[in-house]
């Protein structure tokens, strides 16, 4: 992807590789369901929802995968169900040739929104 300096959601994902769109876009309503509240943004040249000012969750396109940033801390069977996807420091990895699991995902975004209210009120 060689454009920058995106200006919405929609840009960014008309930017990514055909083959992350779906994805993506997927995502992207699973985010809204769960947090209606969360606005839309572009933060580190990639998607993100913010909630209470503060970044709550990144997603990015790439040709074989879709990522989600950050990766929140969560119980021992949490930690489990996500390492087959954990790809680096606070990266999740999906890889496009297999179903998005939208169960995890949910998981993922509802512990991130935990981790931000328990911010807010410091």
């Amino acid at each position: 992807m060689a454009k920058t300096n995106f200006q919405s959601i929609d840009e960014y994902i008309a930017a990514c590789p055909p083959e992350s769109q779906a994805y993506l876009k997927q995502i992207r309503t699973l985010i809204h369901s769960l947090v209606p509240d969360a606005k839309e943004r572009i933060s580190y040249q990639i998607a993100c929802f913010e909630l209470n000012g503060r970044n709550l969750i990144h997603f990015a396109g790439w040709k074989k995968h879709v990522s989600l940033y950050p990766v929140p801390a969560g119980s021992e069977a949490f930690e489990r169900q996500i390492e087959p996807y954990v790809d680096g420091k606070g990266t999740i990895k999906f890889l496009l040739d297999k179903p998005l699991p939208t169960k995890l995902i949910r998981q993922i975004v509802k512990y991130r929104v935990a981790d931000n209210l328990r911010n807010n009120k410091k």
